[in-house]
């Protein structure tokens, strides 16, 4: 059986290309030999199952490794202590069975606190029993529950984390585990024990014990090359490696769920789709930009989970809107909630102490999300269905007509509104008007070196031609003629001779219209609004 680049659930080296976790699980190994307790709290489909099962197997050798899963307690089961203890041993059951040297009392044990039949089983039975085990081993024990925040909201949940934190605080006086690990997407030090009204309780985490989970779980540059050799070793497509791992890296930042269904596309959806005829003519830069385009598009379970949470959290979605669109600058501080939400739920990410938007592909997912929502009353988005079919010439876009009738067409619907609202406005009714002429074709992302409360640019992909577009504010003279000398090594940079500027001047004298400026053998087409 051939293998495939995986992106429904944990992946297997002997079924899926995957990148080598050995480093990784080395330094989680670490943690565990000097006896942490810690959460990996990545976002949804970040690998966190997969590294677990990894470091099951990685962790064997020297420890014994006890393996569960919260999503199998059913949400019934955590109603009262009894209930979960019952729940709990029971899917301990499972696991110990499967394993070799378990002491004989200890396997009774489990079994007598699986069985519902016996009323009032209490926490404290169940620990002592894990107690007793990690006395009798004859190697330490290892804890690792994957999907603990399933369970978050409920208090036995929460009376569990409180005595995992007494057997770590009591470790050198009573046996327990050498290291308990627990994976989810929440935070779980962040819990509080919000169901009681002690105030103590309100304010302190029962796992505030936990220590700092400090490995970088994104893929690099260089662990996407080591899949692609793998892949590259079986199908013989000739791709550059370099080449295209740099490229799925600058779109994914390394996000695993992106990376591997980027690969995937590229594998598996293009070959024999025109104009791609095999792997070996997917595997190119054109076959990459028709992935990236297609990713953007769809409709997934990761979408969905981002999407959903900009409903339930408005400060977020206030703070992700201003980040796209104004370039409002957001310091990153960990101790604001909001922050601290989206760094979690995998929007953002820390980059010199400044909030950005986590990765390309996710950035563009927001843009049309947000620009999606406007479709119906928006003027500017009427008038690029209107006049889209104009801006096609030989199958190439007219970047210059674009901006000519996006001046005149902004100038005419806002050109008496105030400065304010056309600062914050100006870039979202572009990218209106520019959706519908290239949707279903091309794509769109913006550059995220570039992108500030004064200057953004735009990348436009169609039909395997690339376009820079610097929207800017006007900024007087100088300040204009730095943009452009920034454009121009910008094109530099995307093999382009050809650039494209659209500067939102306030100015009641200025004068409306495009030019053409000549920056050494660079072109330079502007338009002014």
């Amino acid at each position: 059986m051939s293998k495939v680049f995986n992106v429904n659930g944990a992946c297997h080296p002997d079924l899926h290309y995957m990148v080598d976790l050995t480093p990784r699980l080395t330094k989680i190994k670490a943690m565990t030999d000097t006896g942490k307790f810690f959460s990996i709290n990545k976002a949804r489909q970040y690998g966190k199952t997969t590294t677990l099962r990894a470091l099951a197997e990685f962790l064997q050798d020297s420890y014994t490794v006890l393996g569960l899963d919260f999503q199998n307690i059913e949400s019934d089961e955590f109603e009262d202590g009894s209930s979960f203890v019952h729940a709990l041993a029971r899917e301990i059951n499972k696991k110990i069975r499967r394993l070799t040297d378990i002491p004989e009392e200890i396997l009774q044990r489990f079994t007598k606190l699986a069985d519902k039949t016996i009323p009032k089983t209490r926490m404290a039975e169940l620990f002592a029993c894990f107690s007793d085990w990690c006395r009798q081993s004859d190697k330490p024990l290892i804890l690792i529950i994957d999907e603990v925040d399933s369970a978050a909201n409920n208090q036995v949940f929460l009376d569990f984390l409180a005595q995992l934190r007494a057997a770590y605080l009591d470790r050198y006086e009573t046996p327990t585990f050498q290291s308990v690990i627990l994976a989810g997407v929440y935070d779980i030090r962040s819990i509080k024990s919000k169901l009681r009204t002690d105030s103590e309780h309100l304010e302190n985490s029962p796992w505030n014990i936990a220590a700092d989970f400090l490995v970088d779980m994104s893929f690099s540059v260089n662990d996407i090359a080591g899949m692609l050799n793998s892949y590259e070793d079986d199908l013989h497509t000739g791709m550059d490696i370099k080449h295209i791992s740099q490229l799925i890296y600058d779109s994914t930042s390394g996000y695993p769920y992106l990376v591997s269904r980027l690969c995937s596309l590229m594998d598996e959806w293009l070959p024999g789709i025109e104009p791609f005829s095999d792997q070996k003519s997917t595997w190119t830069e054109a076959g990459f930009y028709e992935a990236e385009k297609i990713i953007i598009k769809e409709d997934n379970a990761l979408y969905q989970s981002l999407i959903q949470k900009l409903k339930y959290y408005p400060e977020l979605r206030t703070m992700l809107y201003d980040l796209l669109f104004t370039g409002k600058p957001i310091p990153y501080v960990a101790t604001n909630s909001y922050i601290k939400d989206a760094a979690m739920f995998g929007f953002i990410k820390n980059v010199n102490d400044s909030a950005v938007i986590t990765n390309r592909i996710f950035e563009t997912v927001l843009y049309n999300y947000f620009v999606s929502e406007e479709f119906a009353s928006s003027k500017m988005y009427r008038a690029g269905v209107q006049e889209k079919n104009q801006f096609i010439t030989g199958g190439h876009l007219d970047i210059q007509r674009i901006l000519v009738k996006f001046a005149e067409t902004f100038d005419f619907l806002y050109g008496d509104q105030d400065e304010t609202f056309l600062e914050e406005a100006g870039r979202r009714y572009f990218i209106l008007f520019l959706k519908p002429i290239i949707n279903g074709i091309g794509n769109y992302s913006v550059e995220s070196r570039t992108r500030n409360n004064e200057r953004m640019d735009l990348v436009i992909y169609y039909q395997g031609e690339q376009y820079v577009v610097e929207l800017k504010l006007w900024r007087g003279n100088a300040y204009h003629e730095r943009g452009e000398e920034q454009l121009s090594s910008y094109l530099e940079y995307f093999h382009l001779t050809k650039g494209y500027m659209l500067s939102f001047n306030f100015n009641k004298k200025k004068e409306i219209g495009v030019k053409e400026i000549k920056i050494g053998n660079k072109t330079l087409i502007e338009a002014v609004v």
